[in-house]
């Protein structure tokens, strides 16, 4: 056996292992059609915020980081939805992948919400959802399903995701 066909032959193991990483990693991915996975963790208030409890109403669940640059961009945005939609059922619930509550509490200092945001230090939602980049929304309807997903954030996403919210509030 020549040098080289020993330096190749791992190759094809190490190929096969990667891509049976990467199809399980899109197979346990959320997608739309699905039903949402629990969020289950307490807000800065104390309250247990659950899908079951808001099942019902239109839900934004939102995945987020204090170093994030568009998830700055994007917050006023979501506060600006709940403002408008909270009294036609609109929820909105902020997710912190932040390692620690004091890196979320500065953030939260410089862009005020008034809806409910949970600390996911251990990544146990963010486990279930796999949202595939900072940030991520999730808009779920009335019944509890993932009907879009917003990869990341760019300015035109905000006319997107009020369309798409007023679409699933009209719905009963």
């Amino acid at each position: 056996m020549t040098r080289m066909s020993r330096l190749l032959r791992p190759v094809p193991s190490v190929l096969v292992v990667a891509s049976l990483l990467a199809v399980a990693a899109s197979a346990a991915a959320l997608n739309t059609g699905q039903r949402a996975p629990e969020i289950g963790l307490r807000d800065l208030n104390g309250n247990n915020v659950t899908i079951a409890s808001l099942r019902g109403n239109v839900v934004v669940v939102d995945f987020w980081a204090s170093w994030c640059g568009p998830c700055a961009e994007e917050m006023p945005v979501l506060e600006r939805l709940h403002s408008t939609y909270q009294g036609q059922g609109l929820r909105i619930v902020a997710v912190s992948q932040d390692r620690t509550v004091e890196n979320m509490q500065g953030f939260l200092n410089d862009h005020h919400v008034s809806f409910p945001v949970v600390h996911d230090g251990a990544h146990a939602v963010a486990g279930r959802y796999s949202p595939p980049r900072m940030p991520s929304s999730y808009i779920i309807d009335r019944a509890g399903v993932v009907r879009h997903i917003h990869e990341g954030y760019r300015a035109g996403d905000a006319r997107t995701m009020e369309s798409e919210i007023r679409a699933l509030l009209t719905q009963h």
